[in-house]
């Protein structure tokens, strides 16, 4: 019989480990999801730190979570070239039993800054995606996955997100990350029911959901708003765990359910007690969702065979309106200033849609991407 596995998001990091260290000595951590490619600028991997990742990778449980890849961008880099040529090498050292990256392209002035942003569900958006999720195939020849975008410029969009994961994982075979905490960013900051919601999302290509916690932003333009943030950095709310209940049955194909917080949310001894609460909680659901469900199969998530690719797809008027939204992004002082360069700028009545983007969005957006427009530490 298929088991769902109780995971977490385990990186190198001195408090997150700490955190984690009771759980590993007791067992329960069954399977971790490891952020390869945030190590990028550590010639040496410690060899303690290869060595529990090789243990749970000889044993099916390593799975690997790319941050800085940058699926959309319109235009290719010679940085993703060489992140693939890392993936491959560490695909051979460590033995994922599937690879994801996040959805979006990469805000900031090189490969290593800025915030993920989405871009719009265009013909050339679906082709850029499907040949980079191909080449991540190629590169670790194991099931490829995306995770569902928390932010959204407008509720038609958060309605049309679903159907577009679909589409770009399919030539793949691929499969989807529900993370429920972004869902319940969608929920609150456009009031649409996770009864909708969740009908729009493709569930039998889930295999993995993510939990986690985030923060309330209050808006400065309308005031008795609060905008929902995929921060990581404070436990998981109640409403996720509901929300956990109620998709394990309705996902056919969960393998992993992964818990996942900020070392930098983890520097006290009592944060660290309450990730381990929130894990052991996630466990109890996820054991008595075991109990009840009866599944003797799951989906591999593996297409026919590697892909012959020529040169990677570009649309340079992708590209250049990317640079101009995140230019305006990392550099407008107000949020009227945004809306005056997005007015007089090459996203101005296009695919975008800007027009019809929710003022409290444009508004977090830009929150995000000052903030982390020179990299994520």
């Amino acid at each position: 019989m298929h088991k769902i596995l109780s995971a977490v998001a385990c990186n190198l990091d001195k408090d997150l480990l700490r955190a984690c260290f009771p759980l590993f000595v007791e067992e329960k951590i069954e399977a971790i999801e490891w952020s390869f490619d945030t190590l990028y600028n550590v010639p040496n991997i410690p060899a303690w730190f290869v060595d529990l990742l090789r243990e749970f990778g000889q044993a099916d449980r390593l799975i690997g979570h790319g941050v800085y890849f940058s699926l959309f961008s319109g235009k290719w880099s010679e940085e993703q070239t060489k992140w693939l040529e890392r993936l491959e090498r560490m695909s051979a050292e460590f033995r994922f039993d599937h690879v994801t990256e996040h959805f979006g392209f990469m805000t900031g002035e090189d490969f290593h800054k800025g915030a993920p942003i989405s871009i719009p569900f265009t013909p050339s958006t679906l082709a850029i995606g499907q040949d980079r999720l191909k080449r991540i195939y190629n590169a670790c020849q194991c099931p490829v996955g995306l995770e569902n975008l928390a932010l959204s410029y407008s509720l038609e969009e958060v309605k049309k997100h679903g159907e577009f994961l679909e589409k770009l994982v399919e030539p793949v075979n691929g499969f989807i990350i529900l993370d429920l905490h972004n869902l319940y960013c969608q929920i609150q900051n456009f009031d649409i029911p996770f009864d909708e919601i969740i009908q729009l999302y493709p569930l039998g290509r889930v295999r993995e959901i993510h939990i986690s916690g985030g923060s309330w932003e209050d808006s400065l333009i309308f005031p008795n708003k609060k905008i929902r943030r995929d921060t990581h950095d404070e436990a998981v709310p109640e409403d996720v765990f509901s929300l956990l209940e109620k998709a394990i049955p309705i996902c056919p194909n969960l393998k992993y359910v992964v818990l996942e917080q900020l070392g930098t949310a983890l520097s006290t001894e009592e944060s660290r007690l309450f990730f381990q609460r929130d894990f052991e909680k996630m466990q109890g659901i996820i054991n008595r969702k075991n109990n009840d469900l009866e599944r003797s199969q799951i989906s591999a998530f593996m297409p026919q065979s590697s892909f012959d690719l020529a040169q990677p797809i570009e649309d340079m008027r992708l590209h250049s309106q990317q640079m101009q939204l995140s230019e305006i992004l990392e550099n407008a002082g107000t949020l009227e200033h945004a809306h005056e360069l997005l007015a007089v700028s090459g996203l101005a009545n296009s695919e975008w849609q800007i027009e019809q983007w929710a003022p409290h969005m444009l508004e977090t957006v830009l929150s995000i991407a000052q903030k982390w427009k020179h990299g994520f530490a």
